[in-house]
């Protein structure tokens, strides 16, 4: 869904296909169950360390239908300033309707005449996990740019997540990354004050990467 047309022309077809066939409901964003759904929400957002009371802003990269939006309301969180960002202007429009009142970004991250301001904490979810028919090599090369420019947007901690190789079988359109090759672009990259999370049940793993060790 977040991607540049140019490379990731495929994946934003197939997302948009999966909208048109299933509509607003975990499986219009090709999830496969609503709780491992829910369980990647949260994974998400136990990225944020606000202290109690404290209101933080949280930029949903990838935002499809602002599920995570329909979580952070159902868990009862009102510390959360939140906005959403997409490449595609199909579920950027069904977002809105949805939820009028919020800031959305329609447009590719990656483009330098795209403006867009900075935010507490960044989360993608779900961005890296497909690469369709792209090779790995692309698939890498785009994600270590998408990342790296997520968390120039990032004040204070950035999240993403990728398919995981700790399983018993890979799907070729899936992106499986091996948690050495993330640990040493992220060190390397951005903040050596990361922590991995692959305790949530899923075939998934989640980076959290924050500014100040203070955070991790």
């Amino acid at each position: 869904m977040t991607s540049s047309p140019k490379v990731f022309e495929s994946i934003v077809r197939h997302y948009e296909e999966c909208l048109k066939r299933h509509g607003d409901s975990y499986r219009g964003v090709d999830g496969s169950s609503q709780e491992g759904a829910e369980a990647s929400y949260d994974v998400m957002l136990g990225l944020l360390r606000n202290r109690p009371g404290e209101r933080v802003s949280l930029l949903d990269v990838g935002c499809g239908l602002s599920h995570l939006l329909e979580r952070i309301h159902a868990r009862g969180r009102d510390d959360i300033a939140y906005s959403g960002l997409d490449i595609s202007d199909r579920f950027i429009e069904r977002a809105r309707a949805k939820f009028p009142t919020v800031q959305y970004y329609c447009g590719d991250i990656l483009d330098e005449s795209f403006r867009i301001p900075q935010f507490d904490y960044v989360v993608m979810n779900g961005v890296l996990t497909e690469k369709v028919d792209l090779s790995f090599e692309a698939m890498w090369d785009y994600s270590q740019r998408l990342i790296e420019r997520a968390f120039s947007i990032a004040r204070v901690g950035l999240a993403f997540n990728f398919m995981s190789k700790q399983v018993e079988w890979e799907r070729d359109d899936l992106f499986h990354v091996p948690f050495d090759l993330v640990a040493a672009f992220v060190a390397r990259r951005l903040s050596r004050h990361f922590v991995f999370r692959h305790d949530y049940g899923l075939y998934q793993y989640t980076t959290y990467v924050y500014r100040d060790s203070a955070c991790a």
